[in-house]
């Protein structure tokens, strides 16, 4: 049995609790009434004011350029890239929620990564979240965490015009007054959202491993019960931010390029992550049997 064989693992399972609403019961004079009832309105004001500042971006995917490119496309196609992702990510998405629907801890947080630059990881990333995206019962947050080299938007094909902000993931570290929706980008794919990587900075590897990224990591997890968040992240063998990012999340996707990737480099990331209890691989690049065509031809 090889090396990739061997590579799997299984998460824990963690108990989660439910947010329990806040009731408020007013006072019993009428004149206590009164002043519970403006104190309700003023709030009822702020929450629309503090809404009115996160105005969501919408940003368009060339879906037409997609299918050119011979990437996976929301039309539910079967093509043998849409087929090849349906099989990747069935096993992905029975292990975030488990078998009664019950999420593990941090289960639906899946990072996608490679030994070395140009095995595909973007590739992968990009069409695994398209695939979920088809998905009846899930919806997927993309995570641009590559923040030396960001990627995605460039491989989702924006339309002219319609190019996201530099606010992202490391912006969102660096400033305690950003909120996650400000920079969440929706899609013309109902279900797909992305988070850009940010500005990139020289401290990366320490933000990621923060606090603040615990938290932001925890928010992300548990906001909506039927997201899955894929991170597209740096090379594992060229940073540290990559093994930093691996060790929060709940599974990891490793992407291995046919007659490329060496068995030495494969056993060396598995190592770093020998404390990642759920660990996928993806064979890329490989020749189909009908054509020899290679899938992944469009690769990062």
């Amino acid at each position: 049995m090889s090396i990739i064989e061997k590579a799997a693992g299984r998460l824990d399972p963690v108990k989660g609790g439910a947010r329990r609403p806040i009731d408020v019961t007013a006072k019993k004079s009428d004149e206590a009434q009164i002043e519970v009832d403006v104190v309700a309105q003023t709030n009822e004001k702020k929450v629309f004011a503090d809404a009115g500042k996160h105005n969501t971006k919408k940003v368009e995917i060339n879906i037409e350029q997609l299918h050119r490119l011979g990437m996976v496309t929301p039309d539910a196609a079967r093509t043998p890239i849409a087929e090849e992702f349906r099989l990747i990510k069935r096993p992905l998405i029975d292990a975030a929620f488990g078998q009664k629907g019950k999420s593990k801890h941090h289960g639906n947080l899946i990072m996608v990564a490679s030994s070395l630059p140009g095995e595909g990881k973007t590739f992968c990333a990009v069409n695994l979240a398209i695939s979920v995206a088809m998905e009846l019962d899930h919806t997927v947050l993309l995570v641009d965490a590559d923040v030396a080299r960001p990627s995605i938007e460039r491989y989702l094909q924006l339309t002219p015009g319609n190019e996201s902000s530099q606010i992202g993931l490391m912006d969102i570290l660096l400033n305690d007054k950003l909120d996650l929706a400000d920079a969440i980008l929706k899609t013309n794919i109902d279900t797909l959202s992305l988070l850009p990587a940010g500005k990139s900075h020289q401290r990366a590897t320490e933000l990621l491993a923060s606090q603040a990224m615990s938290a932001l990591l925890d928010e992300i997890a548990n906001r909506y019960p039927d997201r899955i968040v894929i991170f597209d992240s740096p090379p594992l063998l060229l940073t540290s931010e990559a093994r930093v990012l691996a060790s929060q999340m709940g599974q990891i996707v490793l992407v291995v390029a046919a007659e490329s990737t060496t068995q030495h480099a494969v056993k060396e990331v598995l190592r770093q992550l020998k404390s990642c209890q759920n660990i996928n691989l993806i064979y890329n690049k490989a020749k189909t049997l009908s054509s020899g065509d290679y899938y992944g031809q469009y690769y990062g």
